[in-house]
């Protein structure tokens, strides 16, 4: 009776311990996938007129702890960004759209004042794997060939911030995010010269 006894308060002191555990504290491995708003800017104040393009972004994570309330969150994605933008190029005006695909890793510190709703942000490494151009100008395939093989920047460091809301295995994200460096490589680029910015709205499961 006593063994019996014993055991039961065992099974019942661990089921207990488990059920408390906070799920904070736990490493884990996220896939995710969603919607990315991308557009650009120019922050020394060329006349460059750019309108939002909708992409997509897919990757995985992982959830590092430290102690409850904070954690390291790197991540590999592949995001599609882009813009449709107009301006001058030799004298005159074109329209021009952009859909460019980056690897990114975004290294995260993660700030969870519960287990239902954390804050991240830190630094992104981004890698252009690809972009497509489509380019009008009016003025002969010269100026457009010139124009899609400039010099143009493919390693890019920038910063991300958001939300993530937990529900379980299930966690929704949103971010904003913002390139330090812009486009024009060496400076040698007859490209206008710009910064990504972009808004993400992503949904991923979790498992630990």
């Amino acid at each position: 009776m006593k063994k019996v006894i014993l055991l039961t308060t065992l099974f019942t002191t661990a089921a207990l311990f488990s059920f408390a555990q906070d799920a904070r504290e736990e490493f884990k491995f996220v896939v995710k996938g969603g919607a990315t708003a991308s557009n650009v800017y120019d922050s020394e104040g060329e006349e460059f007129d750019a309108n939002m393009r909708l992409g997509y972004t897919v990757g995985a994570g992982i959830d590092i702890p430290i102690g409850t309330y904070l954690g390291i969150h790197p991540e590999v994605l592949i995001t599609q960004k882009g813009f449709k933008g107009s301006g001058s190029f030799l004298g005159a005006g074109y329209s021009y759209k952009k859909t460019t695909t980056f690897l990114e890793v975004p290294i995260l510190v993660a700030l969870k004042p519960s287990e239902f709703f954390s804050i991240v942000a830190g630094p992104q490494f981004a890698y252009l794997l690809s972009e497509r151009n489509e380019f009008d100008a009016g003025i002969g395939i010269d100026q457009e060939q010139q124009f899609e093989n400039d010099n143009i920047r493919k390693n890019i460091l920038g910063f991300v911030g958001g939300v993530n809301l937990n529900f379980n295995h299930v966690t929704v994200g949103g971010r904003v995010g913002f390139d330090f460096q812009n486009n024009k490589g060496d400076g040698t680029s007859d490209t206008p010269r710009y910064k990504n910015t972009w808004g993400q709205l992503t949904i991923g499961y979790r498992f630990f």
